[in-house]
């Protein structure tokens, strides 16, 4: 059976070199060692994915002890540290590697693997913290002069557009890592809890902060200092400057999806994108979101979509709900429902009511039978006054009666029920 760690694959020549491998660390180094990741298995199409032990094996490393030559640990491997929280990390990357007892500890007491921590903060940047072997001879003279530099006391900062490592695996299939050289690390304040990712993604267990530093954040001009707020980010602005080894703090307004859980910060960028409050009473109007001082949770991107695939969306307010674009609402329903005690179109000073359909239909039938009948005693009626005989009011009387009683006259319309809304009700 494959276990996927180290010393847990049966068979002994395997087992002897091994144990011999690892004898060889444990006595010069003690149970903690530093090691440079020279390999990674993230997929089935890694050559050593059936020696890791399949999809159980899956974010084992390979790796050389730092500054031991002769070190490379083919085909031993380590596997991640901890299985819940896991950094994988990129290949020239140093993680530490502790020895502890691994699933064969029922059988064989004394038999151990390494597991990895997440990679060391070589260079304290999110991107990468790769530190190549520069005595392997496979680095360029740019590469390893300005390694060697750094190590001297230098700070590393790429402006060329790479540092020209070798961060992906020897598998083709997994190799998606892209460096970047425009990625900054964030900018901390006192007490903060930071959570990043490599492109620029990051969550921030944060607080009003009023930093005398030239890098000020933007929520903290409000409040007081240690007022809690959550930030949670996904992509710095996509024009960030090329010296990524600058730090930054996140901005709603050009970061490229936000959420911010404040309590008493305001969001002075956040300016969205219509603030039309119309239909609002002037003394009732909302705050706009940019100077409101109490908690909020602010959603800022290119498109938000809600979706309840089950159930419902339901939205709740005690002041006002309130939609406002710079286009137009449409709502499509199989049925829209609007129950309310005061329900305006077109403004908040409309006056004139509704008509009730069925109501209007029922009096305007009674006005055209109403008149129809007086129509029909005037296309007969004789008056001789002065002994003259007149009939003026028959040619008149015969229109309004063609205009009510014809297939496409007023009576017709009204009974069929062509002049109600098909869709709109009112009450």
């Amino acid at each position: 059976m494959k276990f996927g760690l180290v010393g847990s694959t049966s068979g002994t020549d395997f087992s002897k070199k091994n144990s011999n491998f690892e004898n060889k660390i444990l006595n010069t180094q003690g149970r903690v060692v530093a090691a440079r990741v020279i390999d990674i298995v993230l997929d089935e199409n890694h050559k050593y994915y059936e020696l890791v032990g399949q999809w159980n094996g899956i974010g084992a490393i390979f790796y050389e002890i730092v500054n031991k030559s002769g070190t490379k640990s083919y085909p031993n491997f380590a596997l991640p540290y901890d299985s819940q929280l896991k950094t994988y990390p990129l290949v020239n990357e140093i993680v530490l590697l502790i020895s502890l007892p691994n699933q064969s500890m029922g059988f064989v007491s004394s038999n151990e693997s390494y597991f990895y921590m997440s990679p060391l903060g070589i260079w304290n940047h999110p991107h990468h913290d790769a530190y190549p072997n520069l005595l392997d001879g496979t680095n360029d003279q740019e590469q390893t002069r300005d390694y060697q530099s750094t190590s001297s006391g230098s700070v590393r900062r790429v402006t060329d557009g790479s540092t020209e490592i070798d961060l992906n695996s020897s598998n083709p299939s997994q190799n998606t890592f892209v460096e970047k050289v425009n990625i900054h690390p964030l900018m901390p304040f006192m007490g903060d809890s930071l959570l990043e990712g490599r492109y620029g993604q990051s969550l921030r267990f944060g607080s009003t902060a009023k930093s005398k530093s030239e890098k000020k954040n933007n929520w903290s001009d409000s409040g007081k200092n240690g007022n809690p707020i959550t930030i949670l980010r996904n992509g710095q602005p996509t024009k960030s400057s090329d010296e990524g080894w600058i730090p930054i703090t996140e901005n709603i307004r050009y970061d490229q999806s936000s959420i911010y859980l404040t309590s008493t910060q305001k969001l002075k960028d956040f300016f969205v994108a219509s603030e039309l409050y119309q239909s609002y009473d002037p003394i009732l109007k909302p705050t706009p979101p940019s100077q409101f001082t109490k908690p909020q949770v602010a959603i800022n991107s290119d498109r938000v979509v809600i979706n309840a695939s089950s159930d419902s969306i339901l939205l709740s307010a005690e002041k006002s709900i309130g939609l406002s674009t710079n286009g137009s609402v449409n709502i499509d329903a199989k049925s829209h429902y609007v129950s309310s005690n005061d329900i305006r179109l077109g403004s908040i000073k409309a006056t004139q009511p509704v008509l009730l359909g069925n109501e209007t239909i029922d009096i305007m039938l009674e006005l055209a039978y109403a008149i129809r009948s007086l129509a029909n005693m005037l296309e007969v009626q004789r008056d001789y006054p002065e002994g003259v005989l007149k009939t003026s009011f028959n040619s008149i009387a015969g229109s309004v009666m063609t205009c009510l009683d014809g297939s496409d006259g007023i009576i017709n319309r009204l009974l069929n029920g062509s002049l109600k809304s098909q869709t709109t009700k009112v009450q």
